[in-house]
């Protein structure tokens, strides 16, 4: 079954403290990389989510997006009482070093809460891995899973349009299997009607074996039958992978894609024939769009 390396996955969880959301999304690329987002201190988990996202994924750019919501307890608001007692005594010290009149120390300490570190923001606790993981641990589960439904339905229509594509190029083939005869042939004819023509101008006798030698060389030099066959057997083997491949096929079927070509380029130099030629360029064509269509698959 191929895989699609795009897509989108979401999944919300909650428990007594936590309301989580993660969101998912992937792109191709040649091996997994994975990108969290999220906030302090959910951003170092990020090689705990890797591990998780490795069941599911392969190869391609994993970017997650984790939201994290802590419900506020009691003991989440707290005073920190030494940054407080700095303060009031730094401004108490400073009121009663200024000349007369001197500002009401009192009125200004009515503001002190406010300063940096005396009353944090709640909810800025200590993260506890063994409470919270196991939920984040299966939301960001859940959108892996929904994001992988998500490629394995496109990987479905990839799969249908490459094997639509491999379709096409064994017509070609075909095609080309049944015009090779008939270059040698063609080959024979014009040679036999220059040499009448030499022969009418010049009257210089042409031996029959010359001729038969000409036409052998020819003949052994744009044999294309090897070709034919391997890429015969790569299409076959192509198809095998779309249909029944499961442990990476992506990287399988560029190895075949690129064999293809290169049989289809030997075909396409050793047969001196217009006609073999448009097919040669149809393949090429064809081929270059299922590389397009591979480098998506994981």
């Amino acid at each position: 079954m191929l895989l699609s390396m795009t897509g989108h996955g979401e999944a919300r969880g909650q428990s007594d403290r936590l309301h989580l959301a993660a969101e998912v999304r992937s792109v191709n690329n040649r091996y997994l990389k994975l990108m969290l987002r999220a906030p302090e201190p959910y951003n170092l988990l990020e090689a705990e989510v890797e591990k998780v996202a490795r069941r599911f994924v392969r190869r391609g750019t994993l970017q997650v997006h984790l939201r994290v919501d802590r419900a506020h307890q009691p003991q989440d608001y707290r005073i920190n009482p030494t940054a407080l007692r700095s303060y009031v005594d730094q401004v108490r010290a400073v009121c009663a070093a200024l000349p007369e009149p001197r500002p009401d120390a009192d009125r200004l300490l009515a503001n002190v809460l406010a300063l940096p570190g005396v009353a944090p923001e709640p909810g800025a606790g200590e993260f506890h891995f063994e409470q919270e993981w196991p939920l984040i641990e299966q939301v960001v589960a859940d959108a892996l899973s929904r994001l992988q439904a998500m490629r394995q339905d496109e990987g479905g229509r990839m799969a249908q349009e490459l094997l639509n594509y491999r379709g096409q190029i064994a017509r070609e083939l075909d095609d080309i299997r049944r015009l090779v005869p008939g270059v040698v042939h063609a080959y024979r004819d014009r040679l036999l009607e220059r040499v009448r023509g030499l022969l009418t101008d010049s009257g210089v006798p042409v031996e029959p074996h010359d001729l038969i030698r000409e036409v052998s060389v020819f003949a052994e030099r744009s044999d294309v039958a090897e070709e034919m066959t391997r890429l015969a057997s790569h299409l076959e083997q192509f198809e095998q992978v779309v249909r029944e491949e499961s442990d990476g096929p992506g990287r399988k079927l560029e190895f075949v894609v690129q064999e293809m070509g290169r049989e289809v380029n030997t075909i396409g130099s050793k047969a001196s024939d217009v006609t073999v030629s448009r097919h040669v360029v149809e393949i090429k064509a064809t081929l270059e769009k299922v590389r397009e269509l591979i480098q998506n698959v994981e």
